[in-house]
Order: C-alpha cells, then structure tokens, then sequence
C-alpha cells in the first residue's frame, strides 16, 4: 500500500511532465511502462535492502547465542522476487492513472 502511495504522490507531482510527454508523441504504454518500472525498482530495492538488513541481524544473532544459521540464497530471491510482484500490481493503479491522463488537462494542472 506504501508502493500505491508513493506512485500516487508521484503521478500527482508530475501530472505536467506526464502531459508534454504525451503532448510529443508518447503513447499511454510509454507511460505506463514508466510507472510500472518505477514502482518495481522501489519494490526491488526495497526487497534487497529488507533481506540485506534481515542476514544482517541474523548473523548478529547466531554469533551472539552461538545459534547455527542457515541461509538458503532460493528464498532470499523468491523473497525479492514476491517483493517485486508486490511493486507491480500496487503500482499498477498509479501507472494506469497516469497513462489515462488527458494531455490537455495535464498541461493545465498547476
């Protein structure tokens, strides 16, 4: 939802970019591409960081208790991978929004 948000704002803020985009010769697809892109980087880099930070604790934790530790590199992606997935169909909603823009209103919007 946080992805949803953050795409909104951005959509909102850049509602005039988005109109001369289209105003040149950029079709919805162009913008919509954008949007989800934009959103699955956030979620990607979001994933990788939260992973990053959760090996970082745990290793922090299994040398503090003596705990033995275990990382299998296949859930650490298909964690990043479900995160990206997440970035997509939340920011599909702002993308669809922003490639549905009349480019008239969108150049008027202050």
């Amino acid at each position: 939802i946080g992805i949803m948000n953050i795409m909104l704002v951005s959509v909102t803020e850049r509602t005039r970019e988005i109109g001369v985009r289209v105003a040149v010769g950029a079709r919805p697809r162009d913008i919509l591409a954008q949007f989800l892109i934009e959103a699955l980087t956030l979620a990607v880099l979001g994933g990788i960081i939260g992973a990053a930070v959760g090996l970082g604790v745990a290793k922090l934790l299994a040398a503090q208790f003596g705990w033995p530790m275990l990382v299998r590199p296949d859930v650490a992606l298909l964690a990043i991978g479900f995160s990206g997935l997440v970035g997509v169909v939340f920011g599909l909603y702002p993308a669809r929004k922003a490639s549905l823009l009349d480019p008239i209103d969108a150049l008027r919007y202050e």
